[in-house]
Formats: C-alpha cells, sequence, structure tokens
C-alpha cells in the first residue's frame, strides 16, 4: 500500500515534469537515445547564403551573409583544434504572433566546420524551447552528419553560465564538452573514427533555428545571447579571436530576425529583432 502511494506520487510528478513539452520534444529526446539511423534533430551547414546590406537598426548592416538557419559569427582558416564561447541562458519567448500552442525553439553551439567545409561539425551546445510560456533546455553533442544527442547528468536553467568547448583531436575525432559554471556540473562525449571527415577550416559561434527531420523548427524568441571569452586554437597552439569573423543573420520568407555583431576580439552578440 504505501509503495502504491509513493509509485502515484512519482508517476503524477513525472507527468507534471512531461505537461509542458509536445511530441516534438519527447520524440527528439528518444530519438537521441536510439540509434543514429532514426532521423530527427540535427544541425545543419547554413541554407541559402547571400550577401547584401539591410537598411534598419542592425548594429552589422554593411556585408552581411545571410542564411535561412544560422545566426553569429564563423572564422575561417586553418588547422583549427579548439574553438570556445561562454553564454548565459536566456529565457526564450514566444514570437510576436505566434500561439502558445507551438513549440518554438533555437540553440546556442560552438563548433568546429561546417561553413566552407560542409563534410563533417562537430559541435556542442544549448536548445532553448518555449511552449505555452514553459521554456526548458536541452545540452548535446553532435558529429554532423549524425543526428544530435542530448548529454545526460546535466541541468540547465534561466541565467545558467554555460561553457561550450569542441575539440578536434584528428580530422575523425574529438571531444565535446559543456560545463554549467554555475553548478560546477561538467559533461563530455568523445567521438572516434568518424567516417565524415573534417577539413579544420571553420570556427563557429552560432544561433540556430534547427531541423527535426526535413524542416526546420519554428524559430523562437531568444531575445539576446552573448558567447564572451570566443576564441579558437590552432595545431601550431595560435590562439584567434573573433574580430575578423564573418557575421552571419538569420533571414526566412525576406524577413530579417536576427541582428549579430562581434566586439573586441572575443565576445559575438546576438539579438532577436
Amino acid at each position: 500500500m504505501k509503495f502504491t502511494a509513493i509509485l502515484s506520487v512519482l508517476l503524477c510528478a513525472i507527468s507534471v515534469v512531461a505537461a509542458p513539452f509536445t511530441e516534438l520534444r519527447r520524440e527528439r529526446r528518444a530519438t537521441r537515445q536510439r540509434a543514429r539511423t532514426v532521423p530527427n534533430k540535427h544541425s545543419l551547414p547554413p541554407q541559402n547564403v547571400t550577401t547584401g546590406n539591410v537598411e534598419g537598426p542592425l548594429s552589422n548592416a554593411v556585408n552581411i551573409q545571410y542564411s535561412s538557419n544560422w545566426a553569429g559569427a564563423v572564422l575561417t582558416g586553418s588547422g583549427y583544434t579548439t574553438v570556445t564561447g561562454t553564454v548565459v541562458v536566456p529565457r526564450p519567448q514566444e514570437p510576436s504572433g505566434g500561439s502558445s500552442r507551438t513549440q518554438y525553439a533555437a540553440s546556442a553551439w560552438v563548433g568546429i566546420d561546417g561553413d566552407t567545409c560542409q563534410s563533417a561539425i562537430l559541435q556542442t551546445g544549448v536548445d532553448f524551447y518555449i511552449e505555452d510560456g514553459q521554456a526548458s533546455f536541452d545540452a548535446w553533442y553532435e558529429w554532423f552528419p549524425n543526428y544530435a544527442y542530448n548529454f545526460d547528468g546535466i541541468t540547465i536553467n534561466v541565467g545558467d553560465t554555460i561553457k561550450m568547448t569542441v575539440t578536434a583531436e584528428s580530422t575523425s575525432s574529438g571531444t565535446a564538452i559543456i560545463d554549467n559554471l554555475s553548478t560546477g556540473r561538467t559533461v563530455s562525449h568523445s567521438f572516434s573514427g568518424e567516417s565524415s571527415q573534417l577539413c579544420q577550416s571553420d570556427a563557429e559561434w552560432i544561433i540556430e533555428d534547427f531541423s527535426s527531420g526535413s524542416s526546420l523548427v519554428p524559430f523562437a524568441d531568444f531575445n539576446t545571447v552573448t558567447f564572451t571569452d570566443a576564441s579558437v586554437t590552432t595545431s601550431d597552439g595560435t590562439t584567434l579571436g573573433v574580430s575578423s569573423a564573418t557575421i552571419l543573420d538569420i533571414k526566412q520568407n525576406n524577413k530579417v530576425l536576427t541582428d549579430c555583431s562581434t566586439s573586441g576580439d572575443s565576445t559575438v552578440t546576438c539579438s532577436y529583432v
């Protein structure tokens, strides 16, 4: 009898936690625990990239590259081994005119390759979700074109400071690390023998409208995300900053949704507009 009562309480607690999540989110989490051959949430290289100028409030309103799914900064070079950046987790919101019955999402991540080299991307980051006023978060890792998988054993909340690091140990092996500096919890994943080869020629600090299956998910208003301590280390031990990086903004249906810029040599800021 006592066991039954305890079980009932636990089941109720689980149902309360699960309530804000749509079937999409549950399926994404389940898929990441199944075989990699099951298609689900993943990042893509920047799609439909164009270059142009924009009138209006954007802080980087000259020579912007636009993509339907990437916003942020990309540095192109050679011999890149480690990319790192730190963000404070924002409180996502439904976009203006959105529906509370729709789940909106976005990702913040750091990575190696995917822009000029599209054969593979080594990346790690945090997903932001908002549905019916309820925010939730996942920390994940990915070696594109395989799918993204959640880290277990780490909790992410609004206001947490998250350090993200990827290291390419070779063109087919590396590590992804998430440090929650607010809680002291660190998780990591090692890759080896990956068939899709890195070029080690792109370093990224990105806000993404990621893909689930073959479609981009409804993009969340993420307010502002700032990557601090953003840097890339090369194979000869040189550390580079972001001051000469190319800026990307997300443009969908002929509407610019983000405003990204760099400041100094180690900061990338993206705002939802």
